[in-house]
């Protein structure tokens, strides 16, 4: 977004509109908005009342010039009307926790982006889902609207809910740049529903069908990353079938768009954008020295990040290369901060492990579970603390 959106001459009209503010949530002092707000996935958008501190309106993942210029065109519409008293007409309390009857779908969206924005996202769905089922056709907000619902459903494991307004979704949102998404999380929910479910396999056949049309689609304008990730869960849709050869054609085809956009990117900046996918599809081809050249470029460009070592590191691990692999982690950990280091130090004792040095190994993941019993609410996390507790249990006695 940084390299590709937010310079874009597209949004000039937006410049005085808003206060513009970047969080960085892995620094300590900034622990607190994490535990104000629901930051569930990078990179994650709010549109904030300053007097409230209300969520106005949430977006996560990617976004268009013009998928953004709606959203904040939106925002600031609804900020206006909760300045002037006038929200969208409504039958039910600006509390009420399900839908009412009488409720228009703006006012369902209204409600609906308020608890999206509190991260309650098994409330939001009831809200948003009435909201796009009695939607009148060509209603601006549909599009922003299903995306939220499917994310929100996601995130809540109500795979049905997704599946559900995904197929009745992709029909009207088929040319958009929403397609992606929709086609991705449909996909992502119909493998996610359990083997004993009797409608898995027609869902799953019919989702991957329509990602399949979508993906290679140059008419869908939409942000590289969001058609990344459409190839990411077509990869894993092959590979759910047991179908290896056709998991490693999808896999290539993604590496080569992924290579293609890197290709094209006017700056270093906006071609290391690329590195985290363009590894993720190495590796799902089990080729992972293919990330090493673009890798060492990054570090050498941005030589402050730890993400190129770290991710070096994560190569050499597959490559078994350990000695590289521990050197690429120290470097790493030179810059790196907050929960994120936690991974790169759980890498460093997998590498330990693989090079047979237990006793590294375990010292790594003490550090870790240390680092990660200090970190202040909004960052720390007990599962990623039992994560490292049975990490240590596994290892071998000395």
């Amino acid at each position: 977004m940084r390299a590709f959106v937010f310079t874009d001459a597209g949004l000039a009209r937006q410049a005085g509109r808003f206060v513009w503010l970047e969080i960085d949530t892995e620094m300590r002092e900034n622990a607190f908005f994490r535990q104000r707000y629901a930051v569930q996935a990078l990179p994650s958008f709010f549109i904030v009342d300053p007097e409230s501190e209300a969520v106005v309106l949430r977006w996560v993942g990617g976004a268009t010039v013009a998928q953004l210029n709606a959203m904040l065109d939106e925002g600031h519409t609804a900020l206006v009307q909760r300045r002037q008293g006038t929200p969208p007409a409504s039958t039910a309390a600006p509390e009420a926790s399900k839908p009412a009857a009488g409720m228009s779908p703006d006012a369902l969206l209204a409600r609906a982006d308020e608890l999206y924005g509190e991260g309650k996202n098994g409330e939001a769905v009831a809200f948003y889902r009435q909201a796009v089922v009695q939607a009148p056709s060509g209603w601006p907000a549909y599009a922003r609207a299903t995306e939220s619902l499917l994310f929100a459903a996601l995130e809540s494991h109500d795979y049905a809910t997704c599946t559900e307004i995904g197929r009745a979704a992709l029909p009207k949102l088929r040319s958009t740049a929403s397609a992606v998404n929709v086609a991705a999380i449909g996909l992502d929910a119909a493998l996610s529903l359990p083997p004993e479910n009797a409608q898995r396999t027609a869902l799953v056949t019919e989702f991957e069908s329509a990602a399949r049309a979508i993906v290679d689609d140059a008419q869908v304008s939409v942000a590289a990353d969001d058609r990344s990730g459409l190839y990411a869960v077509l990869v894993q849709a092959r590979s759910d079938a047991k179908d290896s050869l056709g998991a490693h054609d999808m896999a290539s085809r993604w590496a080569h768009f992924l290579e293609q956009e890197a290709a094209r990117a006017k700056s270093p900046e906006g071609r290391t954008v690329f590195d985290a996918h363009r590894l993720s599809a190495y590796l799902e081809l089990g080729e992972p020295a293919r990330a090493i050249p673009m890798l060492e470029a990054s570090e050498r460009d941005f030589p402050d990040d730890y993400n190129p070592p770290a991710r070096l590191a994560v190569t050499y691990k597959e490559l078994e290369r350990w000695d590289d692999g521990i050197a690429a982690s120290r470097r790493a950990l030179e810059h790196v901060y907050g929960p994120r280091k936690l991974r790169v130090m759980q890498n460093l004792a997998d590498i330990y492990r693989g090079k047979g040095d237990v006793s590294a190994a375990r010292s790594t993941l003490q550090d870790a579970l240390q680092l990660a019993q200090s970190l202040p609410p909004g960052q720390f996390s007990e599962s990623t603390v039992a994560n490292l507790e049975k990490k240590i249990g596994s290892l071998p006695n000395p």
